[in-house]
C-alpha cells in the first residue's frame, strides 16, 4: 500500500469556482491508467486549505470512484487540531484507505506539540498515517526523533519526505530501519531519493505527466538506473515548477497543455499570466516536443 507513485492531485473547478467532478475523474482516471498506485486528495497542490470540509470529502469520493480499490488517502492539514481531529473522523466514515497529515500550517508547533497533534488526528481517524514532514513550507520539522517517538502506534506507517535535504531519507533508515515506509515528497529529488532507499514518490507533475513519473520509478525499482536518469534529465525542468510558491498554477498549466485540462483555482491564487506565464510555458512546451520514448 505505500509503495510506488502515488500522485497528489490538483482538485478541478468550474469557472464559476465549483468542484468539476467531470473532469476530476477524467484526470484521476488518466493517472490510474498510466499505473499510478493511489491518489491523494486535497493537499496543498489540491488547495485543500481553500476546500470546506465537505467539499473535501466529495473530492475523496470522487476519487475512490476511480481507483478501483488502490489506496486513497485524504490529507489533513488544519490551523487547530480539533478540526484536524474532525477532518480525519468524516474521512474515515467516507471511506478513505488512509490520512496524509500535516502539523498546524498557521501555527509552528515545538517537538512536543507536534508529536501530540499527530497522535490526535491518528486516534480521531484511526486508519493509517502517512506523517508528512515539510519544514520548508511548513515551518515544522517532523525530525527522526519524533518519528522514533511515534513508532509505539502502529497507525503511523509512513513518511512523506519533504525536508529538501536528500541526507534525511538515509537518516531516517540508518535511525528506524524499516519501521516506516519512506516516500519522496519533493519531485526534483525524486530520482536521488529513490536511489538511497525510498519507496515510493508522491508526485506532483505526474497530474501532467503520469506515464514518464511512473517509468522513472519502475526503472529504478528495477535496477535500470540509466535508463530513469536519461528520463530524468529530460524531466528536470518541469520538475523544478513543483518547488515553487506557484506549484499550483504551474502544475494546472502543465495539465492544461498536456492532457487538456483546466487551470481555474480557488481565489487568493490566479492563474499564471506575464512573464511568469510565458516562462513556465516555455518550459512545458519544450518538454512536450522533447518527449522522450518510454521503453516496455
Amino acid at each position: 500500500m505505500w509503495t510506488g507513485v502515488i500522485p497528489a492531485v490538483t482538485t478541478k473547478f468550474t469557472p464559476e469556482g465549483d468542484l468539476d467532478h467531470a473532469e476530476m475523474e477524467r484526470c484521476f482516471a488518466l493517472q490510474m491508467d498510466a499505473g499510478c498506485d493511489g491518489i491523494i486528495v486535497c493537499g496543498s497542490l489540491g488547495e485543500g486549505p481553500m476546500l470546506s470540509q465537505d467539499e473535501r470529502i466529495a473530492v475523496l469520493k470522487r476519487a475512490q470512484a476511480v481507483t478501483q480499490g488502490k489506496p486513497t488517502l485524504m490529507t489533513v492539514s488544519e490551523a487547530g487540531t480539533r478540526e484536524a481531529c474532525a477532518l480525519a473522523a468524516k474521512a474515515a466514515k467516507a471511506g478513505a484507505t488512509g490520512l496524509m497529515v500535516v502539523p498546524s500550517p498557521i501555527y509552528h508547533t515545538d517537538p512536543a506539540e507536534t508529536a501530540a497533534t499527530l497522535r490526535a488526528v491518528a486516534a480521531a481517524g484511526d486508519l493509517p498515517v502517512m506523517i508528512y514532514s515539510n519544514r520548508v513550507a511548513y515551518r515544522v520539522d517532523v525530525t527522526p526523533e519524533i518519528m522514533e517517538s511515534l513508532a509505539d502506534d502502529a497507525r503511523f506507517v509512513a513518511i512523506k519526505e519533504s525536508s529538501d535535504d536528500i541526507r534525511r531519507t538515509t537518516e531516517i533508515i540508518n535511525r528506524l530501519g524499516d519501521r516506516y515506509a519512506v516516500l519522496t515528497g519533493v519531485d526534483n529529488l525524486a530520482l536521488e531519493a529513490l536511489a538511497v532507499g525510498a519507496c515510493g514518490w508522491v508526485a506532483g507533475l505526474v497530474c501532467a505527466f503520469p506515464k514518464e513519473t511512473v517509468a522513472i520509478y519502475r526503472l529504478m525499482q528495477a535496477g535500470r538506473t540509466a535508463e530513469a536518469l536519461a528520463i530524468y534529465r529530460w524531466f528536470r525542468p518541469l520538475l523544478d515548477l513543483d518547488v515553487s510558491t506557484f506549484l499550483v498554477q504551474n502544475i494546472k498549466l502543465a495539465e492544461a497543455l498536456a492532457i487538456g485540462s483546466t487551470e481555474h483555482v480557488r481565489a487568493p491564487r490566479k492563474v499564471l499570466s506575464g512573464a511568469r506565464r510565458a516562462e513556465v510555458e516555455a518550459v512545458v512546451r519544450d518538454a512536450i516536443e522533447r518527449r522522450p520514448a518510454l521503453a516496455a
